[in-house]
């Protein structure tokens, strides 16, 4: 009983110990192992042929550890992939992928998952006891790998799929944060400006004993009312913030429709849309290739759109084809999909190749994306300078316009 309990605990429930000690040559060895207590360490490390010296808890992070992004999902999918191709049994693969990362819930996770498939548990069902890293739609692969008996193929599906979204989600906010980080600056400049260094001009200029013109008047008085409220104007952008944020968190109606309004954005929205285009093709491809029957691969399709107005169009298209429609019609029914996904949906539909032609039609909207974003940041450049030089510019311009008058005052 004590055995079973000790085996149904997770490993990243464990701690992690470094310790070191002498092996049966007489030479010094040192490293580290999980465990729960330094009485089991020493215990294992002379099972080993090990004479333990020092035994410590290994000290956590002051900020904790790293979360598991998506990046890193994508990297060790790929790694399970290649072993399984390789012919490495997933039990080896998982424990070879937990030694060779030094991402600690990476390595945590692999161990666990490594613990529960080495009891007897399906890969699949260890997948869903983690929702936090593995989302329904890789799990459901995996299963159906499993039953299927082809899990290689299915994972090399499943990292080609999570390679393509990461780099596609890259290539958005490469579109999106450059400008944003911009502006941000340029703002953050003008505010400079404004507090510290129009008042030392504003001060020289109240000595001249004329009227300043319109255009220094202006700076002058929106620097008074910079001083008397940056604070205010500071913490009101950051609580504009962090509400925005937590409201897109907690708030599916609002999300639903900051994500339709963005759609509307000039050029952003082009890149959103095709990207939401790329991200059905994609999810479709993948999971209806894995033997994932239609209906339940767009529902996965909806979820990993990542627009509301593309996922309730999709589950449209669910409804449609549910009562018998086919696919290609129930997407012009939609209103929404571009003509030429369309009509390659409809090509593979009749030449029995769906999944090869999403593929294409992935494969043509990632590029356009790419194209488009490249394209946007060209753009975005000089249009960027002419701002910050038109904000900073027109300050300086303001504040030496007395000083250009400067003669006629003294005379």
């Amino acid at each position: 009983m004590a055995t079973a309990a000790k085996k149904s605990k997770k490993i990243e429930d464990f701690s992690e110990f470094q310790w070191q000690g002498l092996n049966r040559r007489g030479q010094k060895v040192k490293g580290l192992m999980r465990g729960d207590s330094e009485k089991e360490i020493r215990s294992r490390l002379r099972d080993q042929g090990i004479n333990p010296r020092s035994v410590k808890k290994k000290a956590k992070p002051l900020f904790g550890h790293k979360k598991i992004k998506g990046a890193d999902i994508a990297l060790f999918t790929r790694q399970i992939a290649t072993m399984l191709e390789a012919g490495v049994p997933l039990l080896q693969g998982l424990e070879m992928v937990a030694k060779g990362t030094d991402h600690v819930k990476v390595r945590n996770l692999m161990l666990t998952l490594a613990d529960d498939v080495g009891s007897g548990s399906p890969l699949a069902s260890s997948l869903r006891k983690h929702p936090e890293v593995f989302d329904p739609l890789y799990c459901d692969l995996v299963e159906s790998g499993e039953e299927s008996g082809s899990l290689e193929a299915i994972y090399d599906r499943i990292a080609t799929y999570r390679e393509k979204s990461e780099a596609l989600k890259a290539k958005i906010k490469k579109a999106l944060v450059y400008p944003s980080a911009v502006i941000v600056v340029a703002i953050a400049v003008t505010m400079i400006l404004l507090v510290y260094v129009v008042p030392q001009f504003e001060s020289v200029f109240r000595d001249f004993g004329a009227e300043l013109p319109a255009m220094t008047q202006f700076v002058v008085e929106l620097s008074e009312l910079m001083q008397a409220y940056a604070v205010y104007v500071i913490a009101g952008f950051i609580a504009a913030g962090w509400l925005f944020g937590r409201a897109m968190v907690k708030s599916e109606k609002f999300r639903d429709k900051v994500q339709a309004i963005s759609l509307k954005i000039p050029v952003v929205g082009m890149i959103l849309d095709k990207a939401a285009v790329a991200r059905f093709a994609r999810t479709l491809s993948t999971t209806f290739a894995a033997g994932v029957p239609l209906i339940s691969a767009l529902e996965s399709a909806a979820g990993a759109s990542g627009n509301s107005v593309y996922r309730d169009a999709i589950y449209r298209i669910q409804s449609d084809v549910t009562s018998g429609m086919q696919m290609n019609t129930a997407m012009v029914n939609a209103d929404i999909f571009p003509t030429m996904a369309t009509q390659m949906v409809y090509i593979g539909e009749e030449s029995g190749s769906l999944d090869d032609m999403l593929a294409k039609v992935a494969d043509v909207y990632e590029r356009e994306v790419d194209d488009l974003v490249d394209n946007l940041t060209a753009l975005l450049e000089p249009m960027i300078m002419v701002v910050i030089g038109v904000l900073v510019g027109g300050l300086i311009i303001a504040m030496y316009l007395p000083i250009f008058n400067l003669g006629a005052v003294v005379g």
